[in-house]
């Protein structure tokens, strides 16, 4: 009873569905401004009175839609709205009134009005599901008559069968009789009702009659079941979409409630073939897509059911995989019309393309499921061509079939070779024959990509073993598979569209990458990177040719590719060590070729491409493959020189030619020239720092003249002539960069060089000559300053170079190695010895920045004069302090006549800074002229009074008054 009420309640739900679909197409179809028309006018209250004129009648004549088709009469006529009277002339016209036409559902305007006025739910719920649960009831009515029977045993089982079947019958015929008396009944739904209950009926009879009392077999049970689907579906063209319901669960219900000890597979594909078949051509012809949708549902469902079950002999097979193509393919072609019939078709292909890919895994991939999976492609891409909508699914059964020959476990060669064979001659023909059409696309291209590359992949994957003689098979084979979209690429090429999206790039790359597959199998392993070259070589060849700037873009990537097996294919690390260091090679000419031809490759790309913003990328990409290709020719030590060699050539080739705008490259080879100067720019740099602490600079810890030469002058040489032939217009950043680079080379090449001449490689040396070499090397740059000031009007150069001797001289000599307390070597002889150099050089120098720089000297003046008084004082007491000692200053005590000399020296120098501080009217020199005399005052009283008696006390104290006096007569004087 339970399962009877579930029964009865999923029928009332599709009823009531198909109620309110039909409710809401109306409602679509009547604006409400027509709804509005068709309304009652309300009459508004007038006094008594008042005189008014007569109203006329509005027109009633109401026009439905065309779309709009109403049910139709027993007659088989179309009920038309019922017209407005039209007052005869003369004839006096009364209130407006609305006379709805007669019938229960006849008059369009009738439904107008309910639907406007709300009376729908009224409508449904008082009139038609009423009838739709009475015809419910006869049949659990029915049902719990024959269970009464039952319970009290008054009838056999054969009687109730029979009374079953005429109950059944009986409500059919009821509903034919209502049906032609629609005048009485006045409602269609009445005459569905009984029919589908009597429907009902005769379906609960005949399984009664099998699987409660088992009075026929299950054969007789199957047929009599077919029976009454068929006359469901013959009474759906009568009664309507309730008898198609019953007919469509039914039907599908028929082979899961009929018992049978052995089933038959191509019974039941052929009962579901006809019955499935039978509800599709149903559904057609009355419009019910529904209908249609749910059969396909149902056998779509029963076909995996039975496929999953597995243990399907050939014939089974067979049965199976041609209802799969009828289910996927055939009938939903027929199953509807209208913008959801090609979504349909869509779907049930893909669905059937997937069971079938099951029924060839289930089936052990044997020849026979083969050939209907090859089937239903081929009906596949028919329809295909023929509904655009399909042309996006063609990829599903193709990616389906390689993944059924991925996951095919030890084909047989042959077999897997004609499948393969198979696959791409049906899914290429098809998409080399949609590819340039209106209607081809990307879509198209994906195809064409995954057959040959799927399929070369596959086949490799499953028969590769590395045996000898397999690399030249393999290798022919991925050539094979290359020309498929070679060939789709070959057909566009006098396509007006082959430039309006990427399907000429994508069939060409594909093309090439297949190409470079067969490369990689049939070639060494060190002729990969070359392999990948030449294609992409080829492929921007043919961008050219093509004008076709997407595929330059993806032969692109294949030099990127190239450049990557390059660096991983390398046999040993002989090949990169010699980019930086002398290194051995097993095989040098494979080296040759390897970065001869990726360098080749990569400046044509670099050529092609000099205008654009992958100049950037593709010009340091040439230049260093160029340079790895060097460095597999040349010693390491002669990389440098052939660097910047290549920088001056380059600078004259951009010279020649602006278009390359070789900014780019000559930045690279700048970096690579830097980075050769690293090594030893970090040696000198750490002796420096070193000597910062007050430990001298060794010739021995910096690098060799030949370094120096190669690493350092010769690519600062290299960088200034290429900033000399460089055009103007370089930014002024590149430029100063550029000046600095260059300038800073030079300067540590030549320290490093000069540093040979003097060999100072011990502490012993270092005294004897450390001073003369220092006062010579401040000396040279002051020297370059003043010619580069003079003869080149090189301002800042000079200004530089002046202030790194004057800033050598106060750091090295004044500072860290003043003769006065380090030990330094100045020379035997007074006065002609290196302590005027030593401190004249900031001397001199201040003076001549102050020369060159004129306009900054009054901003310098008081440090430059300061700097002058602080070297004249080193250089007077450091010649006071030789007098006595000789070549090396620190040495011995200091005697008593040399500590008076040294204030009558302080004496002195305060009167000669008085002087020129008076003549030059320079406040500062006065200044320090007070404060030096007064140090020697506090010194005279303070220190050399004291150990001095007699005579020389006198004397000291006489020639200290004198010099105050005469001082305070010269600032008397000045001052008047």
């Amino acid at each position: 009873m339970t399962g009877i009420l579930l029964f009865a309640t999923l029928i009332l739900s599709v009823l009531l569905y198909d109620t309110r679909r039909r409710i809401g197409r109306l409602e679509r179809l009547i604006p409400d401004h027509q709804a509005l028309d068709h309304a009652v006018p309300v009459q508004p209250e007038r006094p008594e009175h008042q005189e008014v004129e007569a109203i006329a009648a509005p027109d009633l004549d109401f026009q439905p839609p065309a779309q709009f088709v109403p049910l139709t009469s027993d007659s088989g006529a179309v009920p038309t709205p019922a017209a407005a009277n039209e007052p005869e002339p003369g004839e006096a016209q009364s209130e407006p009134e609305f006379e709805p036409a007669s019938g229960p559902e006849s008059t369009f305007p009738q439904r107008a009005i309910a639907s406007w006025t709300g009376l729908g739910f009224e409508d449904l719920f008082g009139r038609k599901l009423p009838i739709w649960a009475g015809g419910i009831t006869l049949i659990v009515a029915a049902v719990l008559m024959v269970k009464y029977s039952i319970d009290t045993g008054l009838l056999s089982p054969v009687v109730r069968v029979i009374m079953g079947l005429s109950f059944g019958g009986a409500l059919i015929g009821m509903g034919e009789l209502a049906r032609h008396r629609q005048e009485v009944v006045r409602d269609i739904r009445v005459a569905q009702a009984l029919a589908g209950a009597g429907v009902g009926g005769l379906y609960a009879a005949v399984l009664a009659a099998s699987n409660l009392y088992e009075l026929v077999g299950p054969g007789t049970a199957f047929a009599g079941l077919t029976a009454i689907t068929a006359l469901a579906l013959g009474l759906a063209l009568r009664f309507g979409a309730p008898c198609a319901v019953l007919g469509l669960v039914g039907g599908l219900a028929t082979p899961a409630v009929v018992q049978s000890q052995s089933p038959s597979v191509p019974l039941l594909a052929g009962y579901l073939a006809i019955v499935i078949g039978a509800i599709t051509l149903l559904s057609r012809r009355q419009r019910w897509a529904w209908l249609g949708i749910g059969a396909l549902t149902g056998g779509a469902g029963w076909s995996l059911l039975t496929i999953a079950m597995g243990d399907l002999d050939s014939g089974s097979t067979l049965a199976m995989g041609l209802l799969v193509i009828l289910f996927g393919l055939g009938l939903p072609a027929l199953a509807m019309e209208g913008r959801s019939a090609p979504i349909l078709r869509a779907v049930t292909g893909v669905v059937g393309a997937l069971q079938l890919a099951l029924v060839v895994a289930r089936g052990d991939f044997a020849p026979l499921t083969w050939g209907l999976y090859g089937l239903l492609s081929l009906a596949f891409v028919w329809l295909a061509g023929r509904t655009p909508i399909l042309q996006r699914t063609v990829a599903v059964p193709l990616l389906t079939a390689l993944g059924l020959i991925a996951i095919w476990s030890a084909p047989d060669a042959g077999l897997f070779a004609a499948v393969v064979v198979g696959i791409a001659a049906i899914y290429g023909s098809y998409a080399l024959r949609h590819l340039w059409h209106v209607t081809g696309g990307l879509v198209e291209v994906g195809l064409l990509g995954a057959i040959a590359l799927g399929g070369y992949m596959v086949s490799f994957g499953k028969f590769y073993e590395g045996n000898t003689g397999q690399d030249l098979r393999f290798a022919v084979l991925a050539m094979a598979f290359a020309a498929l979209p070679a060939l789709g690429a070959g057909l566009g090429w006098r396509s007006s569209e082959r430039l309006g999206d990427a399907r000429f790039a994508l069939l060409a790359s594909c093309s090439g990458l297949l190409v470079v597959l067969a490369g990689m199998v049939g070639l060494p392993e060190w002729c990969v990177s070359i392999v990948i070259a030449v294609v992409a070589a080829a492929l921007l060849g043919l961008s050219v040719t093509a004008r076709d700037s997407r595929l330059a873009k993806g032969a692109l990537g294949f030099l990127s590719a190239a450049v990557a097996a390059l660096v991983i294919t390398i046999e040993t690390t002989g090949e990169l060590a010699r980019l930086f260091q002398a290194a051995s090679v097993p095989h040098p000419a494979r080296a040759v070729l390897r970065w001869a031809t990726l360098c080749i490759v990569a400046t044509g790309f670099a050529w092609r491409n000099a205008g654009t913003v992958l100049r950037y990328a593709l010009q340091p990409l040439a230049i260093l493959l160029g340079y790895g290709l060097v460095a597999q020719l040349v010693p390491a030590a002669w990389l440098p020189v052939a660097t910047a060699a290549a920088l001056v050539a380059l600078v004259e080739g951009g010279r020649r030619r602006p278009a390359l705008a070789p900014g780019p490259a000559l930045a690279t080879l700048g970096g690579l020239l830097v980075l050769w100067a690293l090594e030893p720019m970090g040696y000198w740099l750490a002796a420096g720092a070193l000597s910062l602490g007050g430990n001298p600079v060794f010739y021995t810890d910096l690098p060799s003249v030949g370094v120096a030469m190669g690493r350092l002058l010769v690519p600062a040489i290299a960088l200034a002539v290429a900033l000399w032939r460089s055009p103007e217009h370089q930014p002024a950043i590149v430029r100063a960069g550029g000046a600095a680079l260059s300038g800073g080379l030079t300067l540590v090449g030549v320290h490093i060089l000069f540093k040979q001449l003097f060999t100072i490689g011990d502490y012993a040396a270092f005294v004897r000559v450390g001073l003369a070499e220092r006062c010579l090397w401040q000396a040279l740059l002051m020297a370059m300053g003043a010619l580069a000031w003079r003869y080149l009007a090189a301002r800042r150069i000079a200004v530089g170079l002046i202030m790194v001797s004057i800033a050598h001289n106060l750091v090295y000599t004044v500072a860290l190695h003043d003769p006065l307390w380090a030990k330094q070597a100045v020379g035997p002889w007074p006065l002609v010895n290196l302590l005027l150099p030593a401190f004249g050089i900031t001397f001199v120098g201040i003076s001549i920045l102050f020369r060159i720089v004129p306009d900054r000297a009054e901003y310098w003046t008081r440090i430059g004069d300061a700097l002058r008084m602080s070297m004249i004082l080193l250089f007077a007491f450091a010649t006071l302090r030789q007098l006595f000692t000789g070549t090396v200053l620190p040495v011995g005590e200091v005697l008593e006549i040399e500590n008076i000399g040294r204030s009558v020296l302080a004496i002195l120098l305060a009167i000669g800074f008085l002087l020129w501080g008076i003549r030059k009217s320079l406040r500062d020199w006065r200044l320090a002229s007070l404060a030096l005399m007064l140090g020697a005052v506090g010194k005279v009283f303070l220190f050399d009074a004291s150990g001095l008696e007699g005579l020389l006390r006198i004397a000291s104290f006489l020639a200290l008054g004198f010099s105050l006096i005469g001082i305070g007569w010269l600032y008397t004087r000045y001052r008047h």
